[in-house]
């Protein structure tokens, strides 16, 4: 088996997560419910994560990074504590679900899509300021996109919303742990959310709420944090209010080591995935039968098309023993940008552990079955 799905999920992760977990089943309980060694293992986890995680992030506090059940539940608990007294939000283009469905579904929220065109980074940026309004409170903006791995300019746009006096929402979800992120170099993000599963190669269900400026917080989900126990309203101080129930302290272990695997290592990542784009599109240049959605500045991962025939070439992709993804990815938006809304396409994303020979082999894979159309 050859894997290129690490856009979904990172496969395989590295051995000290598994490490970490393991020997967080055995020695700990649950954190903050008492104060016994197996609970203050637990709380020792989540603390030295917080601070690996603001570490990692420029946060200057590590009680601002909140604990989530993946990117989906971050860009929640983000969308709404901003956008819960109603008013005006404007997306990026290549959005996923998990930004545009909050925004759909708060009654009191209008919000607008700035569609533009694929690998354009001058039209991102002017369709997002046409359609900002005098009411608009946020800009939500996905830094890399999960179809085409194309890069948004988070700088200029960030320099455009402080400008503007608005909030900006990141969902670095294909960046964080692959690109150099810094909450010190913005000045309008108020959120960044991202999972634990992807380019930070930690376990699923978990997730990371990076939270730069600390007003305008509410939180969806109300219950016990283990912090003022006698008061039957939600905590309002981070990371408390985002974080009511046991927090799932076995993958946040994990998540931990994770982080460790990636710290230092962001820019040699992002350069090796960018090297097997760059290889896999040489190897596919000379097919005419395919389309491969390609500039010399993507990110993390590529997608290509055979428009009516890719649910073919997806399932003789799988035959071969070749992992990627095929349809819409979640993320609609992306694919009216890109103009590939009607067959979706077949995305194909790398890790640090891909490598070229692995290229080469779906490269020709990829020939023969073009070659016998």
């Amino acid at each position: 088996m050859i894997y290129f799905d690490n856009a979904a999920t990172t496969y395989p992760k590295p051995p000290s997560v598994i490490k970490a977990m393991n020997n967080a089943l055995i020695s700990c309980g649950n954190p903050g419910r008492g104060g016994h060694e197996l609970g203050r293992n637990a709380e020792r986890i989540m603390y030295d994560c917080r601070v690996e995680a603001a570490e990692l992030f420029g946060l200057d506090d590590e009680m601002k990074i909140a604990f989530t059940h993946n990117a989906t539940h971050a860009l929640n608990l983000a969308i709404k504590s901003t956008m819960q007294d109603g008013g005006h939000a404007v997306t990026g283009g290549f959005e996923h679900n998990s930004a545009i469905r909050p925004l759909e579904a708060m009654e009191n929220v209008e919000y607008d899509i700035a569609y533009s065109e694929l690998f354009n980074e001058e039209d991102a940026i002017r369709q997002i300021s046409s359609k900002i309004r005098p009411d608009t409170k946020c800009v939500v903006l996905n830094h890399i996109s999960n179809v085409f791995g194309n890069e948004l300019p988070i700088y200029k746009i960030d320099d455009l919303c402080s400008k503007k006096g608005i909030d900006l929402i990141l969902d670095i979800s294909q960046s964080a742990g692959a690109e150099k992120i810094n909450a010190g170099d913005f000045k309008a993000v108020r959120f960044m959310c991202m999972p634990g599963h992807k380019g930070l190669y930690g376990p699923s269900g978990t997730g990371i709420l990076a939270c730069c400026k600390e007003d305008k917080l509410y939180s969806i989900i109300q219950g016990g944090t283990g912090s003022n126990s006698g008061d039957l309203t939600q905590p309002d101080f981070l990371p408390d209010i985002f974080e009511s129930g046991t927090q799932n302290f076995i993958g946040i272990a994990g998540l931990l080591a994770s982080i460790r695997f990636v710290k230092g290592r962001e820019s040699e990542i992002s350069e090796h995935k960018r090297n097997l784009i760059r290889l896999f599109n040489e190897e596919m240049a000379d097919e005419k039968k395919l389309k491969v959605f390609y500039s010399d500045r993507q990110k993390s991962l590529v997608s290509i098309s055979a428009n009516e025939r890719n649910d073919d070439l997806f399932e003789h992709l799988c035959q071969k023993g070749i992992c990627t993804r095929n349809g819409l990815h979640c993320a609609v938006t992306a694919h009216k940008s890109g103009h590939t809304e009607d067959f979706g396409t077949i995305r194909i994303s790398f890790s640090a552990f891909n490598t070229e020979d692995e290229v080469k082999k779906l490269s020709e894979i990829l020939k023969k079955y073009l070659k016998s159309l």
